[in-house]
């Protein structure tokens, strides 16, 4: 089987959700000796030098990155008013990756195009006329319902026009990509029922995120032991209103009860407002330099997210690493779990601070959830196993 994967963003390496979501995949398709084709846009807010990838890898994906700036910008913003595209989807399409793209199916014939997000579904009428290949929209997240839980609680007037405008036409995007492909393969079982409902006919199969766990390794001589952390992409809406919540409403209550309780934010884009605090109990990583020694080092993974959809491959890791994890019931989907044996759930600020507590005061409570989380991931997220059962179903496309 041939497959040709096109991307919005670098993969590797694999430092953030969707990339570590990308990539995985791309080696469960190529490790199940399919012939892969990865072409990425390489923007520049997430530049990824083509330099830093293994030959290995490029040679199983025969990866190709064409660099585009898709930064967001108040001229581009205003001149966008004028057209009819939503300005979130039209910065992802330009002429060079159009070419790169035309050449790869003029040059291969391929049996799935696998689409990553629906902002690389604008170049849907591009494989129509070139490709006889099935397309299929790999939908990271229901996007236009993100915003939309988003907009319920912005209160910039001015800016709350603007965005719901910006929504409303991504939302008619989003909803046209869903019929015009072939088939839709979402990363968790609540997005598959939420776009059943909304194109009943389409063939839809749930393909969780993998990891390789020979990678994942457990630590038991962690670096800061009783540290409490949230690590994730922190120039993504919903991580910034997670962090928000957790500052404000949250850490004041596990204060009160553990006054030498540790806080470490990190990931990068950090917002400037989030650099600046000054608290002795909250300390600030802008750049985290290895995934892997961070997760090691640290010890009690908080996922405090109330918008979002899609599986939280940062959580993936966490439970690969054998990690105690704290979060809400919108930061849990797709996670095949039970409360209080594999994660603990909490919806409210003081239920978050009473589960961070529990932990904190009862060792042996977080010993038997770490090795719970392990446990899960070996069940459900071995990434070869996830490749395999895909090209299963891409085998009934045809």
């Amino acid at each position: 089987m041939r497959i040709l994967q096109i991307c919005n963003k670098a993969p590797y390496p694999p430092n953030d959700g969707s990339s570590i979501a990308i990539t995985t995949l791309a080696e469960g398709l190529t490790d199940n000796g399919v012939e892969l084709y990865l072409l990425a846009i390489n923007t520049k807010k997430h530049f990824k030098s083509d330099n830093l990838i293994p030959e290995s890898f490029k040679q199983k994906t025969h990866y190709q990155s064409i660099y585009q700036n898709t930064d967001t910008g108040v001229l581009g913003a205003f001149i966008n008013l004028f057209s009819k595209q939503s300005y979130f989807v039209s910065r992802f399409y330009f002429n060079a990756y159009k070419q790169a793209l035309i050449q790869l199916l003029q040059q291969h014939s391929f049996d799935i195009v696998q689409i990553e997000g629906v902002f690389m579904a604008t170049y849907i009428p591009v494989i129509r006329q070139y490709s006889q290949a099935k397309i299929v929209l790999r939908s990271h997240n229901v996007e236009h319902q993100i915003w939309e839980r988003h907009l319920a609680n912005e209160k910039t007037s001015l800016k709350k026009i603007y965005l719901s405008l910006q929504n409303n036409r991504l939302k008619h995007f989003e909803l046209s990509a869903f019929n015009l492909v072939d088939a839709i393969v979402t990363i968790t079982d609540e997005d598959k029922k939420n776009i059943q409902q909304i194109v009943p006919t389409k063939k839809l199969y749930t393909c969780l995120t993998g990891v390789n766990l020979t990678q994942y390794t457990i630590n038991s001589n962690m670096k800061y032991p009783g540290t409490l952390f949230h690590f994730a992409s922190m120039d993504w809406m919903p991580n910034i209103e997670a962090v928000d919540w957790l500052l404000n409403e949250v850490w004041s209550l596990v204060i009160k009860q553990q006054r030498s309780a540790k806080l470490v934010l990190a990931g990068r884009g950090m917002p400037e407002r989030f650099k600046r605090l000054s608290s002795p109990n909250v300390l600030i990583v802008e750049e985290v330099k290895s995934s892997e020694e961070f997760y090691k080092n640290h010890d009690i993974m908080l996922v405090p997210l109330w918008s979002g959809s899609g599986l939280r491959i940062k959580l993936v890791e966490g439970l690969a690493y054998g990690k105690a994890i704290v979060t809400t019931s919108i930061g849990a989907e797709g996670i095949p779990y039970t409360n209080n044996q594999h994660i603990l759930i909490a919806d409210t600020a003081q239920a978050f601070a009473d589960a961070i507590l529990e932990l904190l005061d009862n060792d042996s409570k977080k010993q038997a959830m770490q090795q719970q989380a392990r446990l899960l991931a070996e069940q459900h997220f071995d990434y070869k196993l996830i490749g395999k059962n895909l090209i299963e179903f891409y085998k009934q496309l045809s």
